[in-house]
């Protein structure tokens, strides 16, 4: 039995993977093998880090890798109202495609893995989770639950119903940012089944804001595989993991309430903001110098020992930046009243 854990990078999240790699190291509690997966062809830094580390290893599955995008992109081209919905944000016609590229993860080296985003450092061992896919096969550690369900799910109610048949969806839904699940978890039936479903119709319960997502939590609750969710089913030793929460930091490790986190997840920050902090600039992040301790665990001398200003063209431009952001912000909240709109 191989544990293992997968990341979706390339050289844009260049700082953030190797603090994800060096907090990996220093916390997981054992020496666990890392496959990074990439998120396209810009991977110069990301194979030069690979090349200076131990049990590190590039996903080049490339017939998997084809296989994802393939799966992604019949199921969004086939999706009327997420094709319209991205035209009419500027988005791509494939908004996000190479998120969904996650998934090789199943078809990779690894029997039981648990899957990072980027922009996270771990922060305590994961045994109990690997330990947790011999009853599951898929668990997850977050609070998406407690967000508006249309940030997962935003068909009309009837329509979930007819395809979750569930009568507390809500309870059920959770962040793609992190899981563990199995290697061949979905047998090539059960993609083909799914895959046909959502072609005839039933993507229609899928949210265009995060397509990645909303189909992970389709192919999960659709499929009725065994779920877990350790801040749902064991909320009392579950601890928050996203960068807005106020956390405890001893030495370098984040607690809440006195119990030490699993992860930290920077979801919604810009992987520019941490380029811009390792270039050595004054840029405000959450936990700063606890990212800064593990982006430079390995290489000490190279940090930072003081921060510029930012000019007032880069702040402007950061202004700008901020008020382009908020207004995506606003389109997510508004969202339920734009789609009504745009289908009429």
């Amino acid at each position: 039995m191989i544990d293992g854990i997968y990341i979706l990078a390339n050289d844009v999240v260049y700082d953030q993977l190797v603090a994800l790699l060096n907090s990996t190291e220093a916390n997981a509690g054992r020496e666990i093998p890392v496959c990074i997966i990439p998120y396209n062809e810009q991977l110069d830094k990301v194979k030069a880090e690979i090349a200076s580390r131990n049990n590190i290893t590039l996903f080049e599955n490339y017939d998997s890798i084809a296989y994802w995008d393939d799966f992604a992109t019949q199921i969004w081209k086939n999706y009327p109202r997420a094709q319209k919905t991205w035209r009419g944000w500027g988005f791509p016609e494939l908004y996000r495609l190479p998120m969904h590229r996650k998934l090789c993860g199943l078809d990779g080296p690894f029997d039981r893995f648990i899957y990072f985003d980027a922009d996270t450092l771990l922060m305590g061992p994961v045994d109990y989770v690997y330990e947790k896919l011999d009853a599951y096969d898929w668990v997850v550690n977050d609070f998406q639950y407690k967000s508006d369900l249309k940030f997962v799910f935003d068909g009309s109610s009837e329509q979930m119903q007819q395809v979750f048949n569930s009568d507390n969806l809500q309870s059920k839904v959770f962040c793609a940012g992190w899981f563990a699940t199995k290697k061949n978890i979905f047998s090539p039936a059960i993609r083909a089944e799914l895959l046909d479903k959502l072609i005839a119709g039933e993507a229609e319960v899928m949210c265009c804001l995060g397509p990645d997502q909303s189909l992970f939590n389709y192919m999960v609750l659709r499929s009725k595989i065994p779920y877990y969710n350790f801040a749902f089913h064991d909320c009392k030793h579950s601890t928050g993991n996203h960068w807005s929460s106020q956390f405890d930091v001893v030495d370098n490790m984040l607690y809440d309430q006195g119990r030490r986190l699993t992860y930290l997840h920077y979801m919604s920050i810009n992987s520019s903001n941490f380029t811009q902090l390792c270039a050595g600039e004054d840029v405000n992040i959450p936990y700063r110098d606890v990212f800064l301790h593990y982006r430079y665990l390995k290489s000490p001398e190279q940090r930072p020992t003081s921060f510029k200003r930012q000019s007032p063209l880069i702040r402007l431009q950061k202004t700008t930046t901020s008020f382009f952001n908020q207004k995506v912000n606003n389109i997510k909240l508004n969202y339920r009243n734009f789609k009504d709109r745009i289908t009429k």
